[in-house]
């Protein structure tokens, strides 16, 4: 039977780290600033070296409540979030937001000059945290999906949490899975009391007279946030509208809760880590239908008043969070837990704050129960792979074993123009299908790697880093070689821009973000065992065809970009050459690089 590991529990570690660490209570400081003295803005604040990002919940919000509409993240905001587009074949339905929040974020990120501001804050600190209480919640995440998107093709860059107050969710399943697939759900900690209506109150399609009630209800929290005083001077709602809104929304949520995943994929969505805090404690899930139904579940235990004015009173929970993390927590004898399992999905219950005796705790605990991932945890899969990757070491030993040969031949054509003859041998055979073994591997690591299967830091661990890059090194001449070989490059273009695997991509950036990357960098005393450049020959191929075009075009005008790009290649070469940084095959007597470095300078002597 295989070994399940519950979210929860996890979370369970992760609601203790941040409750007892001073992250929660500065973010929430920062937010009822913000609140009371930058409507319709953000401020900043540097403590240490952590700058503090805080949007104010005291946001105009564009539209009726009458449904809100989701609009796909396309034209003129697409390049702001284009990393979520990337995997829109695979989600079925473009990445979608509120239209209203998203309107909210462009304002500020217009007319407030966001982009420069963010540039000098990173200029000041180390690390950011971007946080927002109510609408100003909202805007938070969709700000730090832009700086995610913007740090998305940097090697290094700014560590990056968001931490939202009482945020209403902001999009649809696609965008949840989008972000899922980018593996930034652990950038986003969402806190929620049990009782506040508003994370489930924007996703609630209202009636005309509800849509105007929650008009008044922004108003009176805005008043309320800017000051206590105020909001008792603010219109407020009268028991029946509050009953009549509490009623819609708890059904509502009890609707989508309960619904199959399959048909609410057009509906709101919640994506990263849900902090849910009581009086007692809290809990923290990222399992997203397990959310949704404990944003169902702990409404159930409110009532309506409580469902509004919880919405304000973030800053007790946060205070009590980190004390009640620092207690210990006892079990009543007739509920003493019979293993770990069961022990940390009472210590959730109970931190839940919902009583045991209540018919909703039983309710709750089989949502906590389908929080548990299917299949083995992230770190039981590293250590089967690692397995995997040790049996798929012949593969790798056999394809060696050929490179040596060919490099010691008597033809003098070396590993990838051996590879690249026309050739029926066994041998050849098998090359060729050892390293279709070893693409499938990396491909399945590759494809459990963005699905989140695999441990948050897998990425950084050495023994990948390393194995990811010999494999590269190894294997992509034999693939440029396999592409040019069958003539892919005239029906598709070069190999760099239409043929390059994905996988190779991303090995490289696993490369360079890693210190192995710069041990590298030293002088070596003999040709490398295989080329530092796995694309090497790619751009040889790419220079031949200059070569050829030199020869053919009479047009010395046209011919002006091609020798400057052909003498960029030959500069390049020349430095790995010089470096020692290729192997032995690049210079063999006859390989195509050692050939086409010949005629180079033949042509040169004849102009």
């Amino acid at each position: 039977m295989e070994s399940e590991s519950s979210t929860f529990e996890s979370c369970e570690i992760m609601a203790a780290l941040l409750g007892s660490s001073p992250l929660l209570l500065q973010s929430w400081t920062l937010c009822a600033a913000a609140n009371a003295a930058a409507p319709e803005t953000f401020s900043v604040e540097v403590i240490g070296d952590v700058a503090f990002v805080a949007f104010s919940a005291v946001q105009i919000l564009p539209g009726s409540g009458s449904g809100r509409e989701l609009v796909a993240l396309e034209g003129d905001v697409e390049e702001l979030f284009w990393p979520l587009n990337r995997h829109r074949e695979e989600l079925r339905a473009p990445a979608m937001a509120d239209s209203g929040i998203l309107k909210i974020f462009m304002s500020i990120f217009t007319h407030q000059n966001l982009p420069e501001k963010m540039t000098k804050i990173m200029e000041k600190s180390k690390s950011i945290v971007i946080t927002g209480h109510s609408l100003g919640g909202a805007a938070a995440s969709l700000c730090t999906l832009w700086l995610l998107s913007l740090f998305h093709s940097k090697t290094t860059h700014h560590p990056l949490l968001c931490i939202t107050f009482g945020s209403p969710l902001i999009g649809n399943e696609s965008l949840s899975r989008a972000i899922l697939r980018e593996r930034w759900c652990g950038n986003f900690c969402h806190v929620v009391s049990n009782h506040d209506i508003m994370p489930r109150l924007l996703s609630t399609p209202l009636s005309s007279s509800l849509s105007s009630q929650l008009h008044v209800l922004l108003r009176y929290w805005h008043l309320s946030l800017a000051s206590p005083q105020f909001g008792k001077l603010a219109t407020q709602l009268s028991d029946k509208e509050k009953d009549e809104l509490f009623r819609v929304v708890l059904a509502h949520s009890n609707t989508i809760s309960n619904s199959e995943e399959e048909s609410l994929r057009s509906q709101f969505w919640p994506f990263g880590n849900f902090f849910f805090c009581s009086e007692n404690g809290a809990i923290c899930l990222d399992n997203a239908i397990s959310v949704l139904k404990m944003l169902y579940l702990l409404l159930k235990t409110s009532v309506p008043n409580m469902s509004i004015e919880d919405h304000l009173n973030y800053g007790d929970y946060v205070k009590k969070v980190g004390v009640q993390h620092m207690e210990r927590k006892n079990f009543a004898s007739e509920r003493l837990p019979n293993s770990s399992y069961e022990a940390g999905l009472a210590l959730a219950l109970q931190s839940s704050g919902i009583p045991f005796q209540d018919e909703v705790a039983r309710m709750a605990e089989n949502s906590l129960r389908t929080a548990r991932r299917m299949g083995q945890t992230p770190n039981l899969n590293a250590a089967k792979l690692a397995v995997s990757l040790s049996k798929i070491t012949p593969y790798r030993a056999e394809i060696e074993w050929y490179k040596a040969s060919c490099d010691e031949a008597g033809d003098q054509l070396g590993y990838y123009d051996c590879f690249k003859q026309v050739n029926t041998s066994v041998k050849h055979a098998r090359v060729n299908m050892n390293r279709h073994k070893l693409a499938t591997f990396w491909n399945r690591v590759i494809n459990m790697w963005e699905n989140n299967e695999l441990p948050p830091d897998f990425n950084l661990r050495a023994k990948w880093i390393n194995a990811s890059h010999f494999y590269k090194l190894l294997v992509e001449p034999l693939d440029i070689a396999e592409y040019y070989c069958r003539g892919k490059h005239i029906a598709h273009g070069h190999y760099l821009k239409h043929g390059r695997d994905r996988r190779y991509e991303i090995f490289d950036k696993w490369w360079r973000g890693s210190d192995a990357a710069d041990k590298g960098n030293t002088q070596r005393t003999k040709y490398a065992g295989l080329t530092q450049d796995s694309c090497f020959w790619a751009r040889l191929e790419e220079a031949k065809d200059m070569l050829e075009i030199i020869k053919c075009e009479g047009d010395v005008r046209k011919l002006a970009p091609v020798w400057r790009s052909l003498e960029n290649f030959e500069r390049y070469a020349r430095g790995l050459v010089e470096r020692k940084e290729v192997s032995k095959d690049v210079v063999a007597k006859n390989s195509s690089y050692t050939l086409w470095a010949q005629e180079l300078r033949a042509l040169k002597l004849n102009m």
